[in-house]
């Protein structure tokens, strides 16, 4: 089976791409080989039981793409995007990664001698609301963003090229990923991982949100499962409805610093952004996601153990990369 990740070199296509040197087998079949695709050339998993090939492009190269994902590719991560703050900020940047870029991805598909399955990062931010929401798993994407809308449209491009035979695709709705490691990023969400990650360092952060402010989230562990299962899955049950509301959790601010230290909640102060408020104000905090239980997709797992996983898995990593500047 060959694997192609797009957006390779992000915190999640490098985990994933780990857990797939891990494993060496996606459901029961061997991974002959897999190709890392990104902006920058990302750096592959030290060891792997198959050859990684490393591609620096732009995912909407549709000459790069089609050397990213050759004719024997039958899995693609599309993880490759523009983040929601970014999008809101340049409208163009945006257009151009998130709606065009997923239009290469599909044209290249269309090349292939075989439709490959595709996995697709949609998002929660394609959805409105607000923090009162309880978002059934037929509810109406009203996206109040930019990012939340070229995410929308990308995934009823995904979903018509799936009814026309040219793919076979599953767009997973995230949730905020938290704790992510390394540093802060222009996503408007950077603040739920900033208030965690941040004091576990040893370093004050801002938070531009109120304590009850509550955001539906997913750990790094979670999100990689997701996207594995999608991968692997029996798409014939969705029918025309490739899009996934998967089971993450809302979690408060104030039950985020909860679950830190006494003296590292000391770090976190409050101070207002109309500008990210403007953003995640329309997020909704909470779906039912029973649809995506029926078809097994694993639940989100306690916020203790989010933070236990970020200690594991990423915390001297993060430590190592912010000393070094």
């Amino acid at each position: 089976m060959h694997i192609t990740i797009l957006g390779g070199g992000g915190f999640l296509g490098r985990k994933l791409a780990a857990r797939l040197a891990r494993d060496g087998q996606l459901d029961g079949r061997r991974v002959t080989a897999l190709t890392l695709f990104d902006l920058n050339t990302p750096v592959p998993p030290a060891e792997a039981p198959f050859p990684i090939r490393t591609l620096a492009g732009d995912v909407t190269d549709r000459t790069a793409l089609a050397e990213a994902i050759p004719p024997q590719t039958e899995v693609i991560f599309h993880l490759a995007a523009v983040v929601s703050a970014a999008a809101e900020a340049d409208f163009d940047l945006g257009m151009r990664v998130n709606l065009h870029g997923t239009l290469a991805v599909l044209d290249t598909c269309r090349t292939l001698p075989r439709p490959p399955r595709v996995v697709f990062t949609s998002s929660v931010a394609s959805f409105g609301g607000g923090q009162r929401a309880m978002v059934p798993d037929d509810g109406r994407q009203l996206p109040a963003n930019s990012y939340g809308a070229q995410k929308a449209v990308g995934e009823l491009l995904l979903q018509d090229a799936t009814r026309r035979g040219f793919l076979d695709a599953v767009s997973i709705r995230l949730p905020t990923v938290m704790v992510r490691p390394g540093r802060p990023n222009k996503a408007a969400s950077s603040f739920v991982s900033a208030v965690l990650r941040e004091p576990l360092l040893g370093l004050s952060t801002t938070c531009p949100v109120e304590e009850d402010f509550a955001v539906w989230i997913c750990s790094p562990r979670r999100a990689v499962e997701w996207f594995l299962y999608a991968a692997s899955m029996d798409t014939a049950p969705l029918g025309l409805d490739r899009g996934i509301n998967p089971p993450g959790a809302s979690v408060t601010v104030a039950q985020m610093l909860a679950a830190l230290p006494e003296e590292a909640r000391k770090l976190v102060s409050f101070v207002p952004d109309t500008a990210i408020q403007a953003i995640v104000s329309g997020w909704p905090a909470a779906f039912t996601a029973e649809r995506a239980q029926r078809l097994g997709f694993s639940e989100q797992e306690p916020l203790a153990e989010v933070v236990r996983a970020f200690i594991e898995d990423d915390l001297e990593a993060t430590r190592a990369e912010r000393a070094n500047g």
